[in-house]
């Protein structure tokens, strides 16, 4: 029998405890209290089919080993056929999972299975997308904490499935000093030499700048790692690359899209972050068909 571990992007990491937890908390949403009264209303215990999970459009696939872990947390005796294994792409209408076991747990299993995969793949064929069109240049689509509250670690592990990387993925991972920070402490030096008095050896800052002055001003403290440069136009982007001279990263945010992405790269600037990637993903079509 093969595990949801095995169907994982060899290339990006989730933990095997976030799909369990992700798995129990979403069937525990669908079951309720009584389970599923239709299937066990309509289909003898003994009855027993094969379903193939289809990819109804064409795409980068994310979320199988949640569809598996679904499967067979509502039955061991399910047995499934792998076609390909996540960040693979896929045609339209190609077979992804074939499943055969008992009806009941495939049937009750269906929406969960399919919600998991609609949402992953949608977040890692858009990605791909946005990474596709800065081919050729050294910059990094990275996404954001503006994720779905409690399936975080799901949707940073499919943007790696697309191509992406992934930002910090909370508030305890790295220092990301805002305007706001910056306003409560009293100004750009004050909360950078703050931040450094605080900060581990390992731990990064990055400091958000609105103007060419701020990061001049940024520059001149050298007590940052990488500057944010917030809402910037194209040509003041190219300036803050020419200003920085690579020291510090800088990363170009706000207003990301799949039309102004390509020209943002071309600046030069090395991160761009975007919360589309995930809170703006359109859901990937596939389908659960039971086999006659």
């Amino acid at each position: 029998m093969i595990s949801p571990t095995s169907l994982l992007n060899p290339d990006a990491f989730l933990s095997p405890l976030a799909i369990d937890e992700a798995v129990h908390r979403a069937l525990d949403e669908d079951l309720g209290r009584a389970g599923d009264i239709t299937s066990l209303a309509t289909i003898p215990e003994v009855t027993t089919a094969q379903a193939i999970l289809v990819a109804r459009q064409s795409g980068v696939i994310a979320g199988l080993p949640l569809a598996l872990a679904t499967l067979q947390k509502l039955s061991p005796d399910v047995e499934v056929r792998a076609h390909v294994r996540d960040a693979a792409r896929v045609a339209r209408g190609q077979h992804v999972l074939t499943i055969t076991g008992p009806a009941r747990a495939i049937l009750t299993a269906e929406r969960t299975a399919l919600n998991f995969v609609g949402r992953l793949s949608g977040i890692a064929t858009l990605t791909a997308d946005y990474v596709r069109r800065t081919e050729g240049t050294k910059m990094r689509i990275c996404c954001t904490r503006k994720t779905t509250p409690g399936l975080r670690a799901l949707e940073k592990y499919a943007v790696r499935c697309g191509g992406g990387f992934n930002h910090r993925f909370g508030l305890d991972d790295a220092i990301l000093i805002k305007d706001n920070h910056i306003a409560v402490a009293g100004g750009i030096r004050p909360v950078l030499e703050r931040a450094r008095a605080h900060a581990g050896h390992l731990v990064k800052i990055e400091i958000e700048v609105d103007t060419l002055a701020q990061l001049r001003e940024v520059l001149d403290t050298s007590l940052a790692d990488a500057v944010l440069l917030d809402n910037m136009d194209l040509a003041t982007l190219r300036e803050a690359v020419k200003l920085a001279a690579g020291r510090v990263a800088l990363e170009a945010s706000g207003g990301v899209t799949q039309e102004s992405i390509a020209a943002i790269a071309a600046t030069g600037v090395d991160y761009v972050s975007s919360g589309a990637l995930t809170h703006s993903a359109p859901n990937f079509d596939c389908a659960l068909d039971i086999e006659a």
